[in-house]
């Protein structure tokens, strides 16, 4: 993503997706959709029970006035499924659920499933990720087997995601913060909490909890953040 780039809104959200405390945001959204269908990714947690995610966000969306779709993108072979990227390309809202950011990566990357999500989001679509979604959606990514950084999958560039910050332990995110290269922004989000990019490159936290952003070491605010 380069400044100035055309893309639908995207929301980063810090975990405890599907909740209470994002229920306004969610349903900004789903209005920034333009739609009342939202395409939900369960591939984080293609190893506990996928299924169970699709069945929460579903009973979720319902009482949003709004019809979920779980599409089972669980494996390399579904994320080049030709029907599978038709799906992601035709959606408005595209929602990667949490659970293992290193799976969720190595199932989308280099795929018709990615190429399709990152179309989708060029063209206007609203992409929202959780907690592992949040995290792969941005480049570098923080590896969750010891805070230090890998690829991510770089719909958005030069930003890494902390999320759970509310509960992560404190050694553990000063780990990661000072572990960032030098000018690379971290933002650690709270859950049931989103970091919204509006598709004018502008960003706003919204939700239950806050959003700290770090650079070089030290509190840094939002206009730190990639436009």
């Amino acid at each position: 993503m380069s400044a100035g780039e055309a893309t639908g809104t995207l929301a980063l959200v810090g975990g405890a997706e599907w909740r209470d405390g994002c229920r306004e945001f969610d349903a900004r959204l789903l209005e920034a959709s333009g739609g009342t269908d939202v395409l939900v990714l369960p591939t984080a947690a293609a190893y506990e029970h996928p299924e169970r995610a699709v069945e929460w966000a579903s009973r979720y969306f319902t009482a949003l006035g709004a019809k979920v779709r779980g599409l089972m993108v669980l494996k390399r072979a579904d994320a080049d499924d030709e029907a599978n990227a038709a799906a992601i390309a035709e959606a408005r809202f595209i929602y990667l659920g949490g659970g293992s950011p290193l799976h969720l990566r190595s199932v989308l990357k280099e795929t018709k499933a990615w190429e399709a999500l990152d179309r989708a989001w060029h063209a206007g679509a609203v992409v929202a990720g959780s907690s592992a979604g949040a995290m792969v959606l941005c480049d570098p990514m923080v590896d969750p087997r010891g805070g230090a950084f890998t690829l991510g999958l770089g719909l958005v560039e030069q930003l890494a995601i902390v999320p759970h910050h509310n509960t992560w332990p404190p050694e553990r995110a000063h780990r990661t913060i000072q572990l960032a290269a030098r000018g690379l922004p971290i933002a650690a989000i709270d859950e049931e909490t989103a970091l919204i990019r509006g598709s004018d490159g502008s960003w706003r936290v919204e939700g239950a909890g806050a959003v700290a952003v770090f650079r070089d070491g030290a509190p840094a605010g939002l206009d730190a953040l990639p436009g």
